[in-house]
């Protein structure tokens, strides 16, 4: 059973069967936001959304970045992200049209950054997760 179903804006649905938030600066003991820290963030994002479901492609959808007019530090300006880090794993009916409907699904693994800890559903998500390009990005699995 799906925690929720997504209505991507190209009108096909998915489910989210699994969802882990995270907190985007939760494990930050020194220093500030800034561009080297963000890039390592999701760089560690998209290895741990990897290394959730092996073999299921994951795609990252980049996040907004903020600039706060704060004072610069030795890494260089204040960068922030959104609050909240989230990868999610979804399914939904086969790519391939020749495919028994019974027998295979497709699936996709999405890194995403997002202000609150909203859990995505129906047309309700980021623009983002609700653009994607499920045909080009999801691959085909036998059950």
């Amino acid at each position: 059973m799906a925690l929720s179903r997504v209505l991507l804006t190209s009108g096909r649905p998915v489910d989210l069967t699994e969802l882990r938030l995270s907190s985007t600066y939760g494990g930050v003991l020194e220093g500030y936001p800034c561009k080297p820290l963000n890039d390592l963030a999701i760089a560690g994002l998209v290895r741990s959304a990897e290394h959730a479901h092996p073999g299921v492609p994951v795609h990252l959808i980049p996040p907004a970045r903020k600039y706060p007019d704060q004072f610069s530090g030795a890494f260089g300006p204040v960068e922030v992200l959104p609050a909240v880090t989230c990868v999610g794993h979804f399914r939904s009916e086969a790519l391939d049209p020749g495919h028994d409907r019974a027998l295979y699904r497709s699936r996709l693994t999405v890194a995403w950054f997002q202000p609150t800890t909203r859990i995505p559903s129906g047309c309700d998500a980021e623009t983002a997760l609700l653009d994607l390009d499920w045909e080009r990005l999801a691959t085909d699995e036998e059950l």
